[in-house]
């Protein structure tokens, strides 16, 4: 049952594209699986039924796994089936009548645009790194790109005629985001200014630099942000994913629709976009409770 197991993860590596992390877990959940159904007893691969899925998830359940991790493992495991069908390698499918578990879903941290703005005023656009900070925040949050995408922009990412991104995403799926005068004009004033300063003589058109003139990385990226959340004396907790989860609820309180939000965010999936609505009617609660009379 391992060698199917690892013909999937090949599939998946070689038609698929799909990325290491995507590989890892799907590795670590249907190994899980096989581990717990070969516990039961069963040694060959049509011989797993519907209860024995059931009965793994119940068990991840018992172990104190959230849903969305529950969701997941039958997630790899539908995909799985999926694929011994079509090689022919089962008849059946155990996984057809079974429903994901209810996720209860948590909403994500954002912050106001009182509390973007602070925090982005904070760069000293009289230093190099300042200039470069400044151009980095400014761009997370007028694209909602992800922290890894923005450490691997190059400057053959930027349409500077149309000023938008070309942004490669999670499974290689190229999207376009407008970038925004303010984020172009910061963008443009680093590239001018303080890039070619941390570039010294190292080569490489990756966009945003450390000190050594390599590329930033994701952790860089984030301990710049939390010193700059600390400086504007946030008290919430502020990770690389608030600027994004905070682009997305500002474009819908400002009226943009979903669709387009869903675009500009690269989620595959509308249903993906839509917890933003769920915080817009929280800040929307929050508005009339503060400000009716009789809120």
């Amino acid at each position: 049952m391992y060698r199917h197991v690892d013909e999937y993860l090949n599939f998946l590596a070689v038609e698929k594209g799909a990325s290491l992390n995507t590989l890892e877990a799907y590795s670590r959940d249907l190994n899980r699986f096989i581990d717990f159904v070969e516990r039961r007893g069963i040694q060959k691969i049509g011989k797993i039924t519907s209860d024995d899925i059931v009965a793994l998830l119940g068990y991840l359940k018992s172990e104190g796994l959230v849903s969305n991790s529950v969701n997941r493992t039958l997630a790899a495991i539908r995909g799985f089936y999926k694929h011994l069908l079509s090689e022919k390698i089962i008849d059946e499918n155990p996984v057809s009548n079974i429903d994901l578990a209810k996720v209860w879903m948590r909403l994500p941290d954002t912050l106001s645009r009182e509390e973007v703005t602070m925090l982005l005023e904070k760069p000293d656009l009289k230093t190099l790194l300042g200039v470069r900070d400044a151009a980095m925040l400014e761009l997370m949050y007028a694209t909602g790109i992800r922290v890894s995408e923005l450490v691997c922009l190059t400057t053959n990412n930027v349409n500077w005629q149309m000023g938008y991104l070309i942004v490669l995403g999670k499974g290689s799926k190229e999207r376009i985001v407008p970038i925004g005068r303010t984020a172009f004009e910061c963008l443009t004033t680093y590239l001018e200014k303080a890039r070619p300063k941390l570039l010294k003589e190292s080569s490489t058109n990756i966009i945003f630099l450390n000190r050594s003139g390599k590329g930033l990385t994701r952790q860089g990226f984030w301990k710049i942000m939390r010193k700059y959340a600390m400086k504007a004396g946030l008290m919430k907790k502020v990770h690389p994913h608030t600027f994004r989860h905070s682009f997305a609820t500002h474009l819908l309180e400002g009226g943009a629709d979903l669709r387009s939000v869903q675009v500009m965010l690269g989620h595959s999936d509308i249903s993906t976009t839509q917890i933003y609505t769920h915080i817009t009617r929280e800040r929307l609660k929050e508005i009339h409770k503060k400000y009716h009379p009789r809120g």
